[in-house]
């Protein structure tokens, strides 16, 4: 047996508790740090050779564990911007010299800038609205933007597309009288013809309302006389050229902005294309029409629809969905989707490298950066207005740390009893 070895082995294990002592401090010091993972030190032994009649003392060894796929427990805020994830992923945010990391540190604010950012200084990134609905990319960060929430001032957003929706009477009588038909814009059109309207914007967000005519215009028979088919006619024509002073908004000033044709089948289920374009002369505009969930049944003329677009309005407030959708409300009612927000994973998340401002980035240990669309594939919800507290046991820390000093103590114990041999071999030679 070596009494420098025993003597080694004893710094060894103060070293060791030493660096236990160190995690201990730092999960306390980050006790309310949102999002903070908790550290802990794993022991190893080191062993030397040794024979039967010779011992020689090794030593032990410490690694750092993460408990980074440990949930914290989630705390209600008055911020909208406070974001918490409950389940699994991580947020992406961009450092100040435009690096991706991690994160479960869910407490942004709003910059000078308008860009949500939280407390470390990291912007959140998210997939935006301006080019339709977002899709994510799987395997990088392509795409990602800053979610910015500063919408100051008016905002307003032209018509591209609208519907009507419901149910034209089969039992409907079939104008034979072309003059009569909305379309040839005459003085008068018949009973039954039927007619709703619909608004919808202008670039400026004016409205613009149009009214559409339903005109029954033929019908088809096999040879035995039973109706196979029918055809309707629907006209639009802009509200605003409608004559004034008589019972009937004929003959408008101008021609109808759009005609189309429907066909039913026996089954009164539509045959025909559903789609075709109103082009308004006065707001250039062409917003594309949806009649694909027309029906012809015996039952009473009905219909719904609604055109996209917003009229001109101001900011509300600003919301975050539990899919990581962020949206805008306006003082008129409508709502804007901005940004939806993603979350990402790795195969082994404790395995993370963990850098300053409680963030991480992908290694080989820990796989490959996946990232989806929350509530998906697995990928936890994020809850607005909540965070996620750090996931350190205080109790059981403060128990660590008075084992921490007990063991140092104990190894210290152990190097000065070998200081003391050392001593008494020292004095043999006096």
């Amino acid at each position: 047996m070596s009494i420098f070895g025993s003597m080694k082995t004893a710094v060894s294990g103060m070293n060791a508790q030493a660096n236990r002592l160190s995690t201990v401090a730092d999960n306390i010091a980050n006790v309310n740090t949102t999002g903070y993972k908790s550290v802990s030190t794993s022991f190893s032994s080191m062993v030397l050779p040794s024979s039967s009649g010779n011992y020689n003392s090794g030593g032990v060894q410490t690694s750092v564990r993460q408990a980074i796929s440990q949930q914290g427990d989630i705390s209600y805020t008055t911020s909208a911007y406070d974001l918490a994830i409950s389940g699994d992923g991580f947020f992406i945010v961009q450092s100040a010299d435009g690096t991706p990391v991690l994160t479960r540190a869910g407490d942004f604010s709003v910059d000078s800038d308008g860009n949500l950012v939280n407390g470390a200084g990291y912007t959140l990134m998210g997939y935006s609205y301006d080019s339709g609905v977002p899709a994510v990319v799987v395997n990088g960060f392509d795409g990602l933007v800053p979610v910015n929430v500063a919408q100051s001032g008016l905002s307003a957003i032209a018509s591209s597309s609208a519907y009507f929706s419901g149910n034209l009477d089969s039992s409907a009588e079939v104008v034979t009288d072309a003059t009569t038909l909305p379309s040839e814009n005459g003085t008068s059109v018949t009973d039954d013809t039927k007619k709703m309207s619909l608004v919808a914007y202008d670039g400026l967000g004016a409205t613009v309302q149009y009214d559409y005519y339903f005109t029954k215009t033929g019908v088809t028979t096999d040879a035995n006389g039973a109706v196979t088919g029918s055809t309707w006619e629907v006209a639009v024509y802009r509200n605003g050229d409608a004559a004034t002073g008589s019972t009937t908004s004929f003959p408008y000033s101008s021609d109808a902005v759009s005609v189309a044709s429907l066909s039913f089948d026996a089954n009164g289920q539509l045959t025909s294309s559903a789609n075709t374009d109103i082009v308004d002369p006065v707001t250039a505009q062409t917003i594309t029409m949806d009649y694909s969930d027309f029906t012809q049944l015996a039952s009473d003329f009905s219909a719904t629809g609604s055109a996209d677009g917003q009229a001109a309005s101001s900011v509300s407030s600003v919301s975050i969905s539990t899919a990581g959708v962020v949206s805008v409300a306006y003082a008129n009612g409508t709502t804007k989707s901005l940004y939806q927000i993603p979350l990402a994973t790795v195969a082994s998340p404790d395995n993370l490298t963990l850098l300053s401002g409680n963030v991480y980035s992908a290694n080989g240990q820990s796989g490959v950066t996946v990232t989806g669309f929350p509530e998906s594939n697995g990928l936890g919800s994020i809850e607005s207005g909540a965070l996620e507290s750090s996931n350190v046991d205080l109790a059981g820390q403060l128990t660590e740390m008075i084992e921490a000093q007990r063991s140092y103590t104990a190894n210290s114990k152990v190097f000065q009893t070998g200081s003391d041999i050392m001593d008494v071999l020292v004095n043999l030679k006096r």
